[in-house]
């Protein structure tokens, strides 16, 4: 069975529950998780943050699958990853990243690199509103 058990981009909601269900695995004593809200302020900001709209590439659902296939390499490690599209409000889950692995050290370094990688090399942008009604395009990556 596939390191991979969720990559995908979404206009839905996520839940949180469905990664964890998703890495269960009777060998992995340890499960992280990582959750990236929509917060309501940014340090280039002159107002506070009413809402993120992020868009992607049609190569993006692909390019999530292989950051989660790179991260989990060579470990014993599970993840399901996804990302919304769309408009989101200030609370709502931008990413989940859930790792399960027989020990914390890979769960953790899994999770992190998940993460880190989807800020550099996910092909999603992010068009930040602010309460005045200003815009900002905040770049590749979530």
């Amino acid at each position: 069975m596939s390191a991979v058990r969720i990559a995908q981009l979404s206009e839905e909601p996520l839940d949180l529950d469905v990664h964890l269900r998703a890495v269960e695995d009777d060998a992995s004593g340890a499960v992280t998780t990582f959750v990236g809200r929509v917060r309501n302020t940014d340090p280039d900001a002159t107002d506070a943050v009413v809402a993120l709209e992020y868009s992607a590439h049609p190569d993006a659902p692909a390019a999530l699958h292989r950051i989660a296939e790179e991260a989990a390499a060579g470990t014993d490690a599970i993840v399901a990853v996804s990302h919304r599209v769309g408009r989101l409000g200030v609370g709502d889950a931008a990413v989940i990243i859930a790792v399960a692995s027989g020990h914390r050290a890979a769960a953790f370094e899994v999770c992190r690199t998940v993460i880190e990688t989807i800020k550099t090399d996910l092909p999603v942008w992010k068009r930040q509103v602010e309460a005045d009604g200003t815009t900002a395009w905040k770049g590749l990556g979530g």
